[in-house]
């Protein structure tokens, strides 16, 4: 952000135009704005936005670039050596009565005119006198955009969505995008960042590899002349572009042409070039956006993405700054995610000088202003190297009500500030994979920042200041909704309201979640057994250890309260107690509001809805959670009466759950945005790229379901027909699954019969003990057990004239030499051919091998190599028709 002129020739010029005017012309009915006759760009548009606001109150405003001006004056200028940052701006009154609005750079001085616009709209008049500085808290303030779909498109990977108008047809809409950046100037905002896979081969085009283009070339050039205007409209307002891009992800087309994947674990010399040639022409032909990089998803290991980092990455930005001319490195933005940051961090910082970290605030939701453990370590040590970013991420425990908690939000920034080190705030908005619409069923679509205005606009008021007095900043959010809903007694209870339901998904996402991660929608529920057998769906850690004050899980504090022992921090009885307590004043206050409401009552009725979904969510929650602890508590007690409880509170839960589905029938388009198979909590998201399960409605069957299984299981018990909920299986009925033919093609393996008594390994007499019923008689695939143990395992080859589903076993164990089931919450792109689920728990026992559960990849006829992420091993117990259904179940306990 380059100055306009310097602080001298500022200071000459306001001279000059002091001593031009005489002070009689004070009073007139003209007031003359004065801009340098080079000013930058951004402190034009603030001296238009004072002139707006100057004839909205009835005063002639003219913008003049010298000296010979009319009536009052304003004289914009900039003095750096009179502040202490960048972006600091005074607003003052001359003892002649000149209004001088004084930035230390032109960001300042726009930001001075804009809130001097905002007094002059305010008042309807020129302030006689002003004496007002101010300056940001948080240097880099912004919002993100992802160039992403709900779903996965058609022969592509996750996060693979090319620049087009029939994908994204509101990019080429210049209009909107005015509103929008308008929207985030008005509210200090000044980045802006487009997510995307592998933006490159829609906005450069490469000598090298001309056919790496994925857009047709008329798209292309529109593509170029798009992005370049939306540059210079962001520079404009103070605003720096940011693109994002994921690592390593290259164009269908270069992979189609190179016989290779679209996303790859490891760096080749072919995609090493291509990327870098990419990024290089990036900077070339767009100098003044900036990069933001993520190093993983698909690209996997510490050696690889520090590799990737240092020798393409990093390189490639210098590359295009050469190409370019610019003097001064342009700022790139690491984020810290799917990787270890504290080895490859330090390494890019020591070869490049202007860099930003970037990480996860509360991981994928919101969750906590108490952030702790290992993750907020990671924001601590970040912050010592470079200037660094908190992201507010998806917020899969938001969506996709309304969220104006103020409270919540100013305690998590001066958190993000104080306790992480953080210098700037980085904000998705609440419903990122549906941009620029809002879930509402609403004929026209609701734009998400006219719906979720007060959430943008938070995080940007305390971003740029969160130490604001608290009746100040009361008196700010009443007046705001004042202004909205026509009546100060409504904004009282409407603040109150949308300050109550927003303590509601953070305490109950951090209390009983499986993950902070978007594989989890909190709105949809979870399952009696998500709640009784977290680990079984590989529940998360950091959400309880890291994002969340210490506290007890519900197994923990069952055992406690059974053994008589004392409670320490949160526990489940505390966070039911405080969500349903805060549920119901959202409502009181929501309900008490409604006679005062005099304007916008379309919207104050949505509002309204959602914090009644809010409370019947809450109520789903405290019951079916009292559920698990029923169940629980039976493992101990083994007395009936634990069940029947149970019973009763799953009735309650799933009564509360009808409720939330009537009332978001006619409101909800979805309950959350990213509808693909990535999304496993409650249930499965969607398969083969179309969406399932992102409805309440669509739910109540398999809620019904689990209902009615459970009442039969307590019957059972009832009459004596078991006598346990865990007892052993009898299997004998169960038939072995369809064989589905396949010709193995690696030399490095071989094929077995799958049986009790068989070996798994080439290299090991370690045999099957005891199998699952299904496997039996199906055709494994055995290999070196020391060569995957040592990450040296060749991906098998084979060949299907049909499609198939390969059945891997995963050891069950966390020591190394193991292979383990990818993480979802730092590999998307790992559940492609949805591996991820467990298919049958304790599925085989091998010799010396820690237990074991099957998952099935699925693969497509022909020529195929099976390809795992990690490095461990593991076994291959047979393929199968991808038409058999498998039916999912825990080979030791009952069905």
């Amino acid at each position: 952000m380059k100055p306009a002129f310097t602080s001298l020739a500022a200071l000459m010029f306001a001279l000059v135009a002091l001593a031009f005017f005489s002070p009689q012309d004070a009073g007139a009915e003209t007031v003359s704005i004065l801009i340098a006759s080079n000013a930058a760009p951004r402190v034009a548009f603030g001296a238009e936005k004072v002139a707006e606001a100057l004839r909205a109150a009835k005063l002639d405003a003219p913008i003049v670039r010298s000296p010979q001006a009319k009536g009052r004056r304003i004289i914009v200028t900039e003095n750096t050596g009179a502040f202490a940052g960048p972006e600091d701006f005074r607003l003052d009154t001359a003892l002649d009565g000149e209004l001088r609005v004084t930035g230390s750079d032109d960001s300042g001085a726009l930001y001075g005119c804009l809130e001097l616009a905002r007094r002059i709209r305010e008042s309807g008049a020129l302030p006689e006198k002003l004496d007002v500085r101010d300056q940001p808290a948080m240097a880099l303030r912004g919002t993100c955009i992802g160039m992403q779909k709900t779903y996965i498109l058609p022969g592509r990977n996750v996060y693979e969505y090319p620049y087009t108008p029939e994908l994204f047809p509101w990019f080429y809409d210049r209009q909107l995008w005015r509103e929008y950046l308008d929207f985030l100037v008005a509210n200090r905002m000044n980045t802006l960042y487009l997510w995307s896979g592998h933006p490159f081969a829609s906005l450069v085009r490469l000598r090298d590899y001309p056919y790496a283009v994925e857009v047709p070339d008329d798209v292309f050039q529109k593509n170029q002349e798009m992005f370049r205007w939306l540059a210079t409209e962001c520079d404009q307002r103070g605003i720096w572009l940011v693109q994002m891009f994921y690592n390593i992800i290259v164009s269908k087309p270069f992979a189609e042409t190179n016989g290779i994947s679209t996303q790859l674990s490891a760096p080749t010399p072919l995609t090493a070039d291509y990327t870098r040639k990419s990024i290089a022409e990036f900077v070339k032909q767009y100098p003044n956006v900036g990069l933001m990089v993520c190093l993983g998803e698909a690209l996997q290991g510490t050696t690889n993405q520090l590799d990737w980092c240092t020798n393409v990455i990093l390189p490639a930005v210098l590359d295009g700054m050469k190409a370019a001319g610019l003097k001064e490195e342009p700022p790139v933005v690491i984020r810290t995610h799917a990787m270890d940051a504290y080895a490859i961090i330090p390494a890019a910082v020591r070869m490049y000088t202007n860099i930003f970290t970037e990480s996860k605030y509360n991981g994928e939701s919101l969750t906590t202003w108490e952030p702790r453990g290992k993750q907020a370590a990671i924001h601590v040590a970040m912050s010592k190297l470079s200037p660094h970013l908190v992201n507010i991420h998806i917020l899969s425990d938001l969506e996709p009500f309304r969220y104006g908690d103020q409270e919540f939000i100013r305690k998590c920034v001066q958190a993000s500030r104080d306790q992480l080190g953080a210098t700037g705030i980085h904000l998705y908005p609440l419903s990122y994979w549906n941009w620029p619409y809002s879930p509402d069923i609403a004929d026209p679509p609701l734009l998400q920042w006219d719906r979720d205005w007060i959430w943008y606009e938070a995080w940007a008021r305390y971003a740029w200041y969160p130490d604001i007095p608290a009746k100040e900043d009361h008196a700010y959010w009443i007046g705001r909704l004042a202004e909205l809903y026509g009546n100060t007694n409504a904004a009282e209870k409407i603040l109150d309201a949308y300050n109550a339901a927003g303590e509601v998904a953070p305490r109950l996402i951090r209390r009983f979640g499986i993950t902070e991660g978007n594989r989890q929608t909190l709105s949809l529920g979870m399952t009696l057994d998500q709640l009784v057998n977290p680990e079984k769906y590989k529940a998360l850690p950091d959400l309880w250890e890291s994002q969340a004050p210490p506290g007890e899980r519900l197994d923990e504090y069952v055992k406690k309260e059974f053994n008589h022992e004392p409670h320490a921090g949160e526990t489940p009885e505390t966070i039911i107690g405080d969500v349903m307590d805060q549920a119901s004043n959202a409502v009181v206050a929501a309900e008490s509001a409604l006679p005062f409401v005099t304007e916008n009552r379309a919207e104050f009725d949505r509002l309204r809805n959602d914090v009644h979904c809010i409370q019947m969510m809450a109520e789903n929650y405290a019951a079916k959670a009292r559920a698990a602890e029923s169940v629980l508590r039976y493992g101990y007690s083994h007395d009936l009466r634990d069940l029947e409880r149970a019973e009763e509170f799953l009735a309650e839960s799933f009564a509360a759950y009808q409720q939330l589905a009537a009332m978001t029938e006619h409101s909800y388009r979805f309950a959350n945005g990213m509808q693909t198979p990535q999304r496993k909590i409650p249930f499965t998201g969607g398969v083969g790229g179309v969406g399932t399960n992102y409805l309440w409605s669509q739910l109540v069957p398999l809620y019904q379901k689990e209902l009615d299984n459970f009442r039969a299981k307590v019957a059972q018990l009832r009459q004596g027909v078991n006598r346990s909920m865990t007892n052993a299986v009898d299997d004998s009925s169960i038939k072995p699954w369809p064989a589905a033919a396949f010709k193995l093609i690696s030399t490095n393996a071989e094929t077995y019969e799958v049986r009790v008594g068989a070996r798994v390994f080439s290299d090991r007499n370690f045999v099957i003990e005891k199998l699952a019923p299904e496997l039996n008689g199906l055709t494994g695939i055995r290999f070196s057990h020391e060569a995957a143990k040592k990450g040296r395992y060749q991906p098998v080859e084979f060949e299907v004239s049909e499609p198939v589903q390969v059945l891997v076993g995963y050891f069950k164990s966390r020591e190394k030499g193991w292979l383990q089931v990818p993480d979802l919450e730092t590999a998307a792109q790992a559940d492609e051919r949805g591996g991820v689920d467990t298919v049958i728990e304790n599925a085989a026992a091998i010799q010396q091998c820690p237990g074991l559960d099957v998952h099935a990849f699925r693969y497509d006829a022909g020529q195929q190599k099976l390809e795992l992420i990690g490095q461990g091993s593991f076994v291959i117990l047979g393929v199968v028709p991808q038409s058999a259904k498998l039916e999912k179940r825990d080979a030791g306990k009952l069905p």
